[in-house]
């Protein structure tokens, strides 16, 4: 999976830790929240308290780590799954971060320090740089996660892509064509591509480019790409909903892709 920082951070690990997101309005006075620690995004709320804790947690486990060096986005996010599963008196609740982590599920997060785990890690970083440790401190290698995400291309061969929304994992996951190439590997494009998204291609932004200009580039093929126009929460349900009631799962192996860095 590539997923945004907000997705895995600010949603999925805070209520990992036991925190909750509360429907709220975008009618309100943002002066008056912000003067009672309350965050809005749109129309929901969450707590800047507990959000601080879940950054603190971020810079604790980037401390935990040996040796430093350079980790790639999914291996500091494996680590947050160790975290979730070790640490004693935390919720089981349903996690994506927990989950990837028992099932051996990568997950690339490519900007990972535009969200919550940005404020941890510079922390992190900051704290190492003013103290008398005689470690240097982690960092998170863009690079190295757009290499291992190429390692997968390389090992799976034939793939398609699900993308939900859009923006920077959008083109990550397409360019991993062109990488394996450029590594000297020849793989096939993407079999399919399909975008659940509302962007609209006329603004020039990246989360509204057609699937089929990636075939261009040699991304993607165009004979199964499908642009979705619809709202995530609705269209995403739906897909799930036929794929699981198709039970075309029932019998395939299960894949740990995960394996393939160790």
């Amino acid at each position: 999976m590539c997923l945004l920082g907000a997705n895995i951070v600010d949603q999925d690990f805070y209520e990992a830790l036991g925190f909750k997101h509360y429907i709220g309005s975008p009618f309100v006075d943002d002066n008056l929240l912000r003067t009672i620690h309350i965050d809005r995004i749109y129309d929901t709320f969450i707590d800047e308290d507990q959000l601080r804790i879940c950054d603190n947690t971020i810079a604790e486990i980037a401390n935990s780590l040996t040796p430093p060096r350079p980790y790639s986005s999914r291996e500091f996010v494996m680590e947050m799954g160790r975290y979730l599963a070790e640490k004693e008196g935390l919720p089981k609740c349903d996690s994506i971060v927990l989950s990837a982590y028992n099932k051996d599920v990568p997950i690339f997060v490519p900007a990972f320090s535009d969200s919550s785990a940005g404020f941890g890690l510079i922390k992190h970083q900051y704290d190492k740089d003013n103290t008398s440790a005689t470690t240097a401190p982690i960092s998170i290698d863009s690079a190295k996660d757009f290499l291992e995400l190429t390692k997968i291309k390389i090992a799976s061969n034939e793939t398609g892509i699900l993308i939900i929304g859009g923006g920077v994992p959008k083109n990550f996951t397409q360019d991993i064509v062109v990488a394996a190439d450029i590594l000297g590997h020849t793989v096939p494009m993407h079999k399919y591509a399909v975008q659940l998204t509302v962007a609209d291609e006329r603004d020039g932004a990246l989360s509204g480019s057609t699937i089929k200009e990636a075939c261009s580039w040699g991304k993607a093929h165009n004979t199964y790409e499908q642009m979705v126009y619809g709202e995530a929460t609705i269209t995403f349900p739906l897909l799930v909903g036929y794929a699981y009631h198709n039970r075309s799962w029932v019998e395939r192996e299960e894949r740990r892709l995960s394996n393939i860095f160790e």
